[in-house]
Parts: C-alpha cells; structure tokens; sequence
C-alpha cells in the first residue's frame, strides 16, 4: 500500500485527495499549517487555513489569494479524503493537519509548542497512525525555562536600562515572537514601540481578536526622549542597521530557543539573550511522540537524523523527511524588511 502522503518536486502530497501540505511551489490546492514564510509560499490557486490564522496569512499572502478557512477541529472531505485542523499551539493561526483516508490517519504538525501562550490557542494531542513531527530544537540539550521566569528577567534588563537612560530594543520574529514579547511584557514599565514590520502583524492579531497592550510605531514617534523608557520590539533582521542607530545609547537581546546554546548570543552580536521558543523542546518533542501512538514517526525541520535515530534506537518506526525550507531563520520576506 502506498502512503497517503508523499514528498514530490512541489511539496508533500495527498494523491488521494489532490492537495499538498505547505508547498514549496505553487499548486492547485494548498493545505497550510500556518503563516511563516517557509510554510506559507505564495502562488498556490486555493489556499485553506484555520479561521484563527485567515488574518495573518492574508497578510503573508496578499490580497489576491483565494483562502478558504475553517474552525479548528471541523473537517472538509477532498475526494473522500478526511481533512481537518487542529491547534499547534505555534502562533497564531497554527494547525496541525489530520488527514484520513480508509482508517488510516496521518497528522502533520508543522511547528508547534505546547507552552501556554496568550496570543493563539493552545496545542491539542491528535492521536495518529503516522505522526509528521518538526525538531527545530532536537537535542537533549534544549529545555525551556518557564516563561514566567523569563519575562521577569526581561522585566529587570528593561528597567535597568531606563535607569540608566539606555533605550531597549528586543529582536523576535515579526509574526509570532514579536506579538508574545509584547503580550507577556508589563506595559506598565514604560512605553511599547515597534518597528513598522512587528507593527503591521500587530494589526492582523489585533484584527483576529487577539488582546495586545497598546503600542506605538517607531516612525511615528516625535519625543525622542520616549526611547529611552522604551521597549523597542523589531525583527532579527533589524540588527545592525541604520535603523537602529537611531536610538543612540541602546541595550539589545534577542529572545529566541537558541540562546539556550553558550556563545549564541555573541553570534547573534546583542548584549542579552532570553530563552523563549515557539517550538517543542527536547522533552516535549518525547512526549508528545509517545502520547500520539503513533506507530510510525516521520521528522523535518532540524535535528531529524538525530531524533530519528534516537526513537530507532527505542523501537519506533522512524525517519527522516526532507524538506526545502530549514524554517526558524530570520523573516526576511516582504513583511519583515519593509521597515
């Protein structure tokens, strides 16, 4: 028997149904797991999402985009083949895809988390026969702190700058980290400015219903003495450019899972890294693999020799995926670099 789903030049495909799963190239119909550029690729005839993520991938996609979206959990049926989305947990919007087909069930996650986040619905366990698992972050050694603790280190960086009178600016992608930086913050600390791309995906989230403190674009700022109370949130690829130059004396981090790693944050060439992931940690990536009941566990996106090698090691049917895009890089499409 063949398997319901396969690697082909466009993408990961449903024959059966007629569909791919996040292409890498334009098709007929697009299943997409979420809105980040190395899942959502512009071009396809029909896109469908889930209603939570319609906003955002507007956004990613354009205006002309044909985008159907549906609830989490209501299913669609493509040539007798079962389809339906369910929280990843990753961002806003972010699905994982179950497909069923003759009693056979394949899931894909896409990235996913499953640490509470305020800005998008929490992951849900979809048990499967065949589980296509990301493991941007499979390696023993990442193990997120608890949130909590992070946003009060980021609390104690942010107010000692503004003692000193340094402006602070925090570096995470646009979609997603920029909006749970903002969310998990205390606005009462002194003002939340953004750079334009952090802005506009604001404007999406705020849109879909998602609850963000009030928070002011850069550009539109005439005091500059505001800066220097501020945190300043901005993509990754704001760093080192003339954009940042503007605020004179400034501390920067990153908030990103590879601060987890020794020496990152000297790569990256910012004075503070805090750990705050969207993706599954080490232990996360083994529970949720083994709550699945998956008998069969396909990996993409990072460590996936390792962790395929790991899950071998302890019985599990395992392989690796290939995939065009390494995901978790910088967002430096049109909506990340236009400010």
């Amino acid at each position: 028997m063949s398997d319901l789903l396969r690697l082909t030049d466009d993408g990961l495909y449903c024959e059966a149904g007629d569909f791919w799963i996040d292409p890498w190239r334009p098709v007929r119909r697009a299943v997409i797991t979420h809105a980040h550029a190395d899942h959502a690729r512009p071009g396809s005839q029909a896109y469908l999402t889930s209603s939570e993520g319609r906003h955002v991938l507007r956004l990613r996609l354009g205006p002309g985009a044909l985008i159907e979206a549906v609830p989490y959990g209501q299913p669609v049926t493509m040539n007798g083949v079962r389809v339906s989305l369910h929280p990843a947990g990753h961002i806003l919007g972010s699905a994982q895809i179950r497909v069923e087909y003759k009693g056979e069930v394949w899931v894909v996650t896409g990235d996913y988390k499953t640490t509470p986040d305020p800005t998008c619905t929490p992951f849900e366990l979809v048990r499967c026969h065949v589980f296509v698992s990301e493991c941007t972050f499979g390696l023993p050694i990442y193990h997120w702190p608890d949130p909590r603790t992070v946003f009060a280190q980021i609390h104690a960086w942010w107010q000692a700058n503004a003692a000193a009178g340094r402006a602070s600016v925090i570096y995470g992608y646009a979609l997603g980290k920029a909006q749970r930086i903002l969310a998990g913050v205390d606005s009462s600390i002194g003002p939340l400015l953004t750079h334009g791309a952090v802005e506009r995906v604001n404007a999406a989230y705020r849109e879909s219903g998602v609850a963000l403190p009030a928070t002011d674009y850069v550009g539109g700022v005439t005091d500059k003495a505001r800066y220097r109370q501020a945190l300043i949130v901005a993509p990754p690829s704001a760093n080192g450019t003339p954009w940042v130059r503007k605020f004179g004396d400034c501390a920067t981090a990153i908030a990103s899972g590879w601060m987890q790693v020794r020496g990152m944050r000297r790569r990256r060439a910012v004075d503070r890294g805090f750990v705050l992931s969207d993706h599954v940690d080490w232990d996360e990536l083994m529970r949720t693999i083994q709550a699945t009941g998956a008998a069969r566990v396909l990996l993409t996106h990072g460590y996936t020799a390792v962790v395929a090698r790991y899950l071998q090691e302890r019985g599990l049917q395992a392989d690796v995926l290939s995939t065009r895009f390494v995901g978790d890089a910088d967002d430096i499409d049109a909506i990340a670099d236009k400010a």
